[in-house]
């Protein structure tokens, strides 16, 4: 591959643009996809072909949550008001976008 070395610039919400030569050169079109592996003080940036990224934290994570479910220890019955209102909401629509109006405790 030809040494090619170009500049971007950093914008206010962390965006660059990869230089057309540089996408050229990676084959990467509209909607293409591209990687970035920090390697010390270097960041390489390579074609993503397709290639799903998993976080490490979230396999860990849902493997446990596997073998808690599988081990049955950790379940119990839902309280029955909470079951009803889940069940008197099960055909509610939500709009996931609606403006949350007053306080949310979690």
């Amino acid at each position: 591959m030809p040494h090619i070395h170009e500049i971007a610039t950093v914008t206010s919400k962390g965006q660059i643009t990869l230089p057309k030569p540089i996408r050229q050169a990676l084959g990467i079109a509209v909607g293409g996809k591209v990687a970035f592996d920090l390697r010390g003080s270097e960041v390489v940036v390579t074609r993503a072909d397709n290639e799903e990224h998993e976080d490490p934290a979230i396999g860990a994570f849902l493997s446990f949550l596997e073998r808690d479910i599988k081990s049955g220890k950790g379940l119990a019955s839902l309280p029955d008001d909470l079951a009803q209102a889940m069940l008197a909401n099960l055909h509610h629509s939500v709009d996931l976008d609606e403006e949350i109006i007053g306080d949310v405790a979690l």
